[in-house]
């Protein structure tokens, strides 16, 4: 009798104990000015030579945010009693935490502690919110699927006309892209990423949830993912960004659902920035939980209210664009979860190989009513290649967000000097239904194709080409025009043909740009542009 009572009360306390775990961000005191002044004056100790290059081009400012926080701080909260730090923010200047509330509200007393904000918002603030029936996100991702044959990411790739981008060369290079997910396995011996492994462009790889230098994680959701933008199976398989470069974060840990996950992928987001990242990829989203105490309701998913959110926000403030699923809860909860939820984000829906809406893809708009998703791709039966190297398909916003993510790289990389929001506005100006936009198709499918032209058109005065010349529209039927930089007011323009003799040569200038190309028979030609001894060479396409 006395083993069972001492059993039954090992239970009790053990019951009574999780009951009262609580998880929350712990915000620290401004970063000291010292310390920031000295940081600001030297941003090469915070940030690689990239990410300042790639603010400078871009004219994002490096200040407060993009300085670590207080690591003494961090420790001491570390080693507060009954308290676990499982993530950090140096955006929000803030550690994520897990404890009782009475422990988290005791690291109030620490002289640097300003604030905390409990996960459950119950702990913060009156809460009135409807509790939602939690569903496993990668339900429909996990779903058994064919194995397709060549040409299976062909009907993905043409319907958002990447494989325009591909066909002018614009294939990702130069452009950093990082993924977060729950983990990539394989990703080092998949024959899909030779390629990518061979020469260098696979950057590296961080388990935030373990704390580990490793791709593997407690999942194989990221494999998939990551295949439909950086995939290259020869005749068989192409992502949208095939010469990009990669980082591999895991920020999802598939042993729990707790808004730690936000805090990770925040944490993954900075490392991210600070590695002059261009574009994030997250097929991930949250608003139901473990602790139905930390859901998140609808009024919560404003764009602002979520961590998650906060550092979409930041990270889209920093020059990124951080490409987000929509979610699968169209058929559940509805709307969108977060991040995808913020301004900052470019939330992608789904649509079948028809672009029809599918009945699962979250739907618009966030509870401050912006347009959400922002566009859509193929979701249904989207092609992937799988850990193991085979070509398959899988559905979910999981699959239509990297293939966007690819197609930003791609285009990013035709214009890299252009600013993150002028890339994103031109993407949804060339959706289908951007002069109408739905709660399920947001503006719309994409035509990446429209947006490089566009991106030229609009750019090419004061954005885009400070030091270069371009060539737009291209391809061209009648007349190419010629946009000159700042520095040159003459030149010799030229046109080969493949054989490379010259066929046309003609004197221009800023007041006389345009060249009369009709005469011309379609293909493909070499034009270039010689001003103050250099010569430039561009591959145009006669129509």
């Amino acid at each position: 009798m006395m083993k069972k009572l001492s059993l039954l009360l090992l239970i009790f306390v053990s019951t009574f104990s999780f009951a009262q775990t609580e998880d929350a961000l712990v915000y620290l005191e401004a970063k000291n000015p010292a310390v920031v002044s000295a940081a600001l004056a030297a941003p090469i100790t915070i940030l690689t030579q990239a990410a300042i290059d790639r603010k400078n081009t871009q004219g994002i400012a490096i200040d407060d945010r993009d300085v670590p926080l207080n690591e003494t701080q961090k420790a001491a909260i570390e080693a507060a009693s009954g308290i676990t730090v499982l993530a950090k923010s140096k955006w929000l200047n803030a550690v994520y935490v897990r404890g009782t509330e009475t422990t988290i509200n005791a690291l109030l007393t620490l002289p640097f502690v300003i604030d905390v904000e409990f996960a459950d918002k119950s702990l913060n603030r009156p809460t009135g919110g409807k509790q939602f029936t939690k569903t496993d996100k990668f339900e429909i991702e996990n779903q058994s699927r064919p194995v397709y044959n060549y040409g299976s990411a062909r009907n993905q790739t043409e319907m958002i006309n990447v494989d325009y981008l591909h066909e002018n060369n614009h294939i990702g290079q130069d452009i950093i892209v990082a993924f977060m997910d729950n983990g990539y396995p394989g990703v080092l011996t998949n024959p899909a990423y030779v390629d990518l492994r061979n020469e260098g462009r696979l950057k590296g790889y961080y388990d935030f949830v373990a704390r580990v230098e490793s791709p593997n994680g407690t999942g194989s959701h990221g494999a998939g993912t990551f295949s439909d933008a950086a995939g290259f199976l020869n005749g068989q398989f192409v992502g949208t960004a095939p010469g990009a470069s990669y980082y591999l974060f895991i920020t999802e840990d598939d042993n729990e659902e707790s808004p730690a996950e936000e805090a990770y992928w925040v944490e993954a987001q900075e490392r991210a920035d600070s590695l002059g990242v261009y574009v994030s990829n997250t097929s991930l989203g949250y608003q139901a939980f473990d602790n139905s105490s930390y859901d998140h309701d609808y009024a919560d998913l404003d764009g602002l209210t979520t961590i998650g959110a906060r550092g979409s926000n930041a990270a889209f403030e920093k020059g990124m664009i951080p490409v987000t699923s929509a979610g699968n809860e169209g058929n559940g909860f509805g709307k969108v979860g977060t991040p995808a939820d913020a301004a900052g984000s470019f939330t992608i829906g789904a649509v079948d190989a028809g672009k029809n809406y599918v009945s699962f893809s979250s739907r618009g708009p966030n509870a401050a009513g912006v347009i959400k998703p922002d566009v859509m791709a193929k979701g249904l039966d989207a092609a992937i290649v799988s850990q193991n190297g085979n070509v398959t398909t899988s559905s979910g916003t999981s699959f239509s967000s990297p293939i966007t993510a690819g197609a930003v790289a791609s285009l990013w990389s035709a214009v890299p000097n252009l600013k993150n929001d002028v890339i994103m506005q031109a993407i949804r100006e060339s959706a289908d239904r951007y002069n109408n936009p739905t709660d399920e198709y947001g503006y719309g499918i994409p035509d990446f194709g429209e947006a490089l032209n566009n991106l030229l058109m609009i750019g090419v005065e004061d954005q885009m080409l400070e030091n270069n010349f371009a060539l737009y529209p291209n391809p061209v039927s009648t007349q190419i025009n010629i946009s000159f930089p700042k520095s040159a007011e003459n030149a010799v323009f030229a046109i080969y043909n493949i054989l490379g003799e010259r066929i046309l040569q003609k004197n221009i200038s800023t007041l006389n740009n345009s060249v009369d190309v009709s005469g011309l028979s379609s293909g493909m030609y070499i034009a270039s542009i010689t001003s103050n001894s250099k010569t430039t060479s561009y591959k145009i396409i006669k129509e």
